[in-house]
């Protein structure tokens, strides 16, 4: 059995009845109410291709379509990317910034993420072009520069308040992914560490380069050790270093991704925050802790 997910994100509530009516008759099952104007299941759709029939009702309407399965719902385990996920920026295309070299830094970044290039050769590459930053100067740029994406504290603190374990890793670096993990709430925090001489940026990074082989393992060595079922774990981002947890996981999920990317995961959201990831697990607004 399956369920078909409709969500529109909070801050443009635009799930309109009639539109949920009408895919309702398309695809058949029966239409549960999550938040209203925000989420709605249709349980047990009847149609071929549910996601299909959707999608072309909702048109040009900011509204997700998603299939889920019914089975291991609620997920025990959560593994996060960072950058452009948990939080809005990519943070050394703002210490690039920092340094008058935003353009030529965050090119290389889109390049990795789409795939075009070797990550850990382009994250060595952006590094030793922000050499000579001060720790200060970073700290600060963490603290005016870096904002949460929304809805990720709700994300976090509803799963682990249902007795799931929350893992932020990411291929940015711990001056930032550990700062921001207690911010959210998450149970660890794993990233690159940036190396410095005094208080003086090098240029460099310390091995081992986290990278899409380390988000994978991560993600199964957890669910592993926690005796957590595949089928229970649940990896959201955004870039192709993800894309490897994401296929691993029990359900990934491409939050506003690169289109190859959303292409190749198990559940697109290109329009709401991440407490779709709560109303794809079928949680109500009742139940999530804000």
């Amino acid at each position: 059995m399956s369920v078909l997910c409709l969500i529109a994100n909070p801050a443009d509530p635009a799930l309109d009845r009639r539109l949920v009516a009408a895919i309702q008759h398309e695809t058949h099952g029966e239409i549960n109410w999550l938040d209203q104007r925000i989420a709605c299941e249709i349980i047990s759709p009847k149609a071929a291709d549910p996601v299909a029939e959707a999608r072309a009702l909702i048109g040009d309407w900011p509204v997700d379509a998603a299939l889920v399965p019914l089975a291991h719902r609620r997920k025990k385990l959560l593994v996060a990317d960072m950058d452009s996920t948990m939080i809005n920026q990519e943070c050394v295309d703002e210490l690039a910034d920092a340094v008058g070299i935003k353009a030529e830094v965050a090119a290389i970044t889109e390049r990795a993420m789409k795939g075009e290039l070797d990550f850990e050769a382009a994250l060595r590459t952006r590094v030793a072009l922000i050499r000579g930053l001060n720790r200060k100067a970073i700290e600060e740029i963490r603290r005016e520069r870096i904002t949460l994406a929304p809805g990720g504290r709700a994300l976090v603190q509803t799963m682990k308040a249902y007795g799931a374990f929350t893992s932020l890793v990411s291929g940015g670096f711990t001056l930032f992914a550990d700062y921001f993990a207690k911010r959210i709430g998450f149970d660890e925090a794993i990233a690159n560490t940036l190396e410095f001489e005094g208080d003086v940026l090098t240029g460099t990074v310390a091995d081992p380069i986290v990278d899409r082989n380390t988000k994978r393992n991560r993600l199964l060595s957890l669910a592993a050790e926690l005796h957590i079922p595949i089928a229970e774990a649940m990896a959201v981002g955004d870039g192709a270093n993800d894309l490897d947890m994401l296929r691993a996981a029990g359900l990934g999920v491409a939050l506003h991704a690169k289109p190859f990317v959303a292409a190749e995961a198990d559940v697109r959201i290109d329009f709401g925050d991440l407490t779709a990831l709560l109303y794809l697990q079928g949680y109500s607004d009742e139940d999530i802790v804000r």
